[in-house]
């Protein structure tokens, strides 16, 4: 089957498509921030020692780790308003879901990393006198930040992958704009290339940037 393929259509519709990448990146940075600010709430409570802090927040971990993001963000729009009686917008309901699917997978590697500092660590801080803060904020949260580092970045990476269901409720990320581009001129070959050339763009630079990190940590760790 011959195709003629025709890129020059897609200047005139320049700004749309720079409204979408803008939307994309900068659902991607507020949803990375109240991620892992959620993620070290959760990750503090997940170290806590009372079960009735424990329990429940593993519970909320779980629901968002093994769950699909599309079905959370679906129900989010649509159900949760129901159950709470309260309006959510598309840009509102993506953000809470995004921002507490991230903060699961982020809390797990907070958690994990914390944990995987050696025990001597800890009895070498309490020797000095450390308090449970000041130990955490000198000796713990330094050597565990090197080994959490290169996943949580690779986790904002698939963040920013995430922000391309968004345009299921209608948030006018880079697929929206490709959708409705396609709407309006028939030619989705065109369209969707460059759709994921950009996508490309965006994400080769960070997967390079959590590549380097990772052999880093691990001539450290050498």
């Amino acid at each position: 089957m011959h195709y003629e393929w025709d890129f020059g259509f897609l200047a005139t519709y320049g700004r749309v498509i720079a409204v979408g990448v803008g939307y994309t990146v900068g659902f991607t940075l507020i949803t990375v921030a109240a991620g892992l600010t959620i993620g070290a709430l959760m990750a503090a409570a997940r170290l806590s020692r009372a079960r009735l802090v424990v329990l429940p927040v593993t519970a909320v971990m779980e629901l968002f780790r093994c769950t699909p993001v599309l079905v959370q963000l679906i129900w989010c729009y649509y159900a949760l308003p129901v159950v709470v009686g309260i309006e959510l917008s598309p840009a509102m309901a993506a953000f809470i879901t995004l921002s507490l699917y991230g903060g699961a997978f982020y809390a797990e590697i907070m958690r994990g990393g914390i944990v995987s500092i050696d025990a001597g660590q800890w009895d070498a801080g309490r020797a000095l006198g450390l308090r449970p803060l000041g130990l955490m904020r000198l000796v713990i949260w330094p050597q565990a930040m090197k080994r959490m580092l290169p996943p949580l970045v690779n986790q904002s990476i698939l963040q920013l992958k995430n922000t391309s269901l968004l345009s299921v409720v209608a948030v006018p990320d880079l697929l929206y704009q490709g959708q409705l581009i396609t709407s309006a001129t028939y030619r989705p070959l065109e369209v969707y290339s460059v759709i994921g050339l950009l996508y490309f763009l965006i994400l080769f630079p960070l997967t390079r940037f959590a590549s380097a990190l990772e052999r880093r940590m691990a001539e450290r760790v050498g």
